[in-house]
């Protein structure tokens, strides 16, 4: 049994065992028989005498049981290790546009006395810096990383940082500069689309040490279509249109000198399909009607057939629910992976019985009033110390946000850096909005970003309650896994919408985050659209023609709008749809979403002669055009063969799709059976350029080593969390300052007295009996025992 007590700050004493207590009163009888009462020497000592030797004995006996009872002292204080630093040297090729500096940083590391162990964690196409830094953790220990920071395999640097973190240890960097020109060039866009439609493909230039722009050049199947003057980390789109069905070859190349040749050419092969069929069903003479015919393979009718096998979508248009016809048919058709899109006017909607009608269950829009607004809201707010400088940008975009939401609302506040601290309870609008406001105003910078972390408090705030997280961050996250968070909250019911509020926002993956949840993101100076989602009776929106709600989405991106319809179907957008355009006065008028396998769109703004007017005329018509491309999703949905190819990179594993009853039989491709009819292979390149698998051709690219240049910031947060330093290259006596430092830490440490209870015990008793040899030695006594 251990008992101990805490006697001061830092210091508790305390004994293993409480049975040698057990032995002492037997003990102290024995000896009270013995030296006092019984015949101990001889009975002519004196009674003081006997009393001394038995107080000197006792003395003797406890010290030796509080010795076996092992009593021992914890106490915090600072002790010294030995230091040493391990340099995590990275050679991988990203590395080639900076100066060698690792041989020299080690001299001057040990030229300071503190010895270095020099790992290798990156070479040739793989970064595996993640890793290698987990790998060389020790328990207060110092790893300096000499890398870039890109990591392209292995661990994340979030998850080394935590093990890092875990073992009280720093990650450190050396700051270094590239001194090397190097481009990477790279499209974005869809691999399938259908013939005759215009389609937008991104192309994308990161660099460093490039002092003017360089020029970007795109083709066509070998014929140039655009050339762009193009900086480093910006990028520009080609809008191209493919009239001929088949694989089509799209090539982006940069010009210039630079180090690797391999990444200044990308390849996209793009594969063109049959324009889409689709049925066209109104009770008038529509010009929707035409305009549909110039994009696709229209077939009209006045209400929809039993039989909808060969129509990639469906578009109706202006139809009460009495007159739409096989609502069952359409209602298969869509959960089956085809499309609808259901288009306004005098006799649809609130106007034609939608709401008692089966169609209603698979609209994105409930019919009525659209006024709702209410919502159960967390403002989660980056106060991290890369929003340092644009904290006050911060907190005043955080008012704004405030300012937008009607008093209906619910609505709490979670700050947030590594860790998320709960700045206001979820609580209603009206009546706390000043209070709210102020808890804002007084919030402080500081600590490593991990948005992951804040969005799980912000969840934590919700409880049980479904809601919607207004995320106000920089984006300038890579501590944890924000998107994965995302998309989990997502798939519970939770929206998060993303706000840019920095002076220098990481829009891609503020963006990637808002769309991992479904929700969408805004930049700082578009807080008013908030109004639309969540103005509510109090706070209503005002404008003067359509407004995108939800930016960048598949109907959204790159739309411009100017038409304002004078009329709109009394709807509200049901949750978990997405609002995509509102009126001028802030009601819905273009909602989506997925229902079962297919997608449905509502368009519910519509003019006073009952048309969409100036929703079929350029700009605005792209709307209407990308809602039903929406709509019809993959182009090659029902083909047959290889269907899709993943971004394949050389070296690494691509997956491809393939629908047919036969399974597909190549010695390049390992093949699983996914689903009935659907089986997907597996396959690595080897060399860039366009290539052909099972009887398809597809791009292959530049190892992700290659994309990627400069000192990712990534790194610069892990330093940061662990509480590390970025030394210079030439540095290395701080480095040594730094390993002596932590080798010197504050640890609470244990000790044994027992031995020294043991010393006392074997003092006391060589001192009484030399006391007693003194005796007879000066004459003081004739008894052989010493005794007087």
């Amino acid at each position: 049994m251990m008992v101990s007590y805490t006697l001061a700050d830092g210091l508790r004493v305390g004994v293993e065992h409480l049975w040698p207590l057990a032995v002492l009163p037997v003990a102290v009888a024995l000896l009270a028989y013995v030296v006092v009462w019984g015949d101990y020497g001889s009975r002519s000592a004196s009674a003081r005498s006997r009393r001394l030797l038995f107080g000197s004995r006792v003395l003797v006996v406890v010290l030796l049981v509080v010795a076996a009872m092992g009593p021992y002292t914890v106490q915090t204080r600072e002790t010294a290790g030995e230091p040493s630093v391990t340099l995590l040297a990275d050679e991988s090729a990203s590395m080639a546009v900076y100066p060698n500096t690792t041989d020299s940083l080690v001299s001057d590391v040990e030229a300071e006395g503190v010895p270095v162990t020099k790992a290798t964690v990156g070479s040739g196409n793989d970064s595996r810096l993640g890793d290698g830094i987990a790998a060389n953790l020790q328990e207060n220990g110092t790893v300096v990383v000499l890398s870039d920071g890109q990591v392209t395999d292995g661990r994340s640097l979030s998850a080394a940082a935590e093990e890092a973190r875990a073992l009280n240890a720093t990650v450190s960097s050396v700051g270094i500069s590239p001194t090397e020109t190097e481009r990477a060039v790279s499209i974005a866009g869809p691999q399938t689309i259908s013939a005759g439609l215009p389609t937008e493909f991104t192309v994308s230039l990161g660099a460093v040490e490039q002092s003017a722009p360089a020029t970007v050049t795109v083709s066509v199947d070998g014929e140039t279509v655009a050339t762009e003057s193009v900086a480093a980390g910006e990028s520009f789109t080609v809008s191209q249109s493919f009239n001929e069905t088949g694989t089509h070859r799209m090539t982006a190349r940069v010009e210039g000198e630079d180090v690797y040749d391999v990444n200044d050419v990308y390849y996209r092969s793009v594969r063109v399909v049959e324009k889409p069929d689709l049925l066209y069903v109104s009770g008038g003479d529509y010009p929707l009607g035409d305009y549909l015919s110039d994009l696709y393979d229209v077939t009209e009718a006045e209400t929809v057939p039993g039989d909808l096998d060969n129509y990639s979508a469906v578009v109706v248009q202006d139809r009460p629910a009495n007159r739409l016809g096989n609502v069952s048919a359409l209602q298969e058709h869509v959960i089956d992976g085809g499309g609808l899109v259901t288009v306004g006017g005098d006799n649809a909607y609130d106007n034609g019985g939608y709401e008692e009608s089966p169609v209603a269950s698979m609209l994105p829009v409930r019919v009525g009033n659209a006024t709702g607004g209410t919502a159960n809201i967390v403002l989660a707010i980056d106060v991290s110390g890369s929003s340092k400088e644009g904290l006050g940008v911060q907190k005043a975009v955080a008012l704004d946000v405030l300012e937008q939401l009607s008093d209906e609302n619910k609505v709490g506040v979670v700050a947030f850096n590594y860790r998320a601290f709960r700045v206001a309870e979820l609580q209603q609008l009206g009546g706390n909005r000043e209070a709210i406001a102020d808890r804002i105003r007084r919030l402080q910078s500081g600590g490593a970003t991990d948005i992951a972390v804040g969005l799980q408090g912000a969840d934590e705030l919700l409880g049980d309650e479904e809601g919607t997280i207004i995320l106000l961050s920089d984006g300038n996250d890579y501590l944890g896994p924000p998107s994965a968070v995302a998309n989990q909250l997502g798939r519970e019911g939770t929206r998060i919408i993303g706000v840019g509020a920095a002076k220098r926002v990481n829009e891609p993956k503020m963006k990637r985050i808002a769309s991992e949840s479904g929700g969408s993101y805004f930049s700082a100076s578009e807080t008013n659209r908030l109004r639309l989602l969540f103005g509510g009776s109090s706070r209503r929106y005002e404008g003067q023609n359509l407004t995108i709600v939800t930016p960048d989405t598949f109907i959204t991106s790159g739309v411009t709008l100017t038409a304002n319809p004078g009329q709109a179907n009394r709807v509200a957008v049901k949750s978990g749809a997405d609002f995509q355009i509102a009126t001028a006065d802030g009601e819905p008028a273009i909602a989506s979403w997925r229902f079962g396998l297919g997608r449905v769109v509502s368009i519910t703004a519509y003019d006073d002669d009952g048309t969409l007017g100036d929703l079929l005329r350029k700009p605005d018509s792209l709307a209407v055009t990308k809602s039903v491309n929406y709509a019809v999703g993959d182009p090659a949905r029902t083909s047959t063969g290889v269907t899709a190819v993943s971004d394949a990179r050389v070296g690494r594993e691509a997956t491809l799709t393939y629908r047919g009853e036969n399974r597909p039989s190549s010695e390049d491709v390992t093949v699983r059976q996914v689903s009935e009819n659907i089986y997907e292979g597996t396959f690595t390149p080897q060399e860039v350029g366009y290539h052909d698998v099972l009887g398809t051709e597809y791009a292959a690219n530049y190892p992700p080593e290659y994309g990627a240049f400069g000192r990712s910031q990534q790194l610069e947060s892990v330093v940061e969390a662990t509480g590390g330093q970025t030394f210079a290259p030439d540095d290395g006596a701080a480095i040594a300052r730094l390993a002596r430092q932590q080798s010197t830490r504050v640890r609470t440490v244990r000790d044994s007295w027992g031995w020294l209870t043991l010393l006392a015990a074997l003092l006391v008793f060589l001192a009484e009996v030399v006391g007693r040899r003194v005796q007879v030695y000066r004459g003081r006594t004739t008894l052989e025992s010493g005794l007087p």
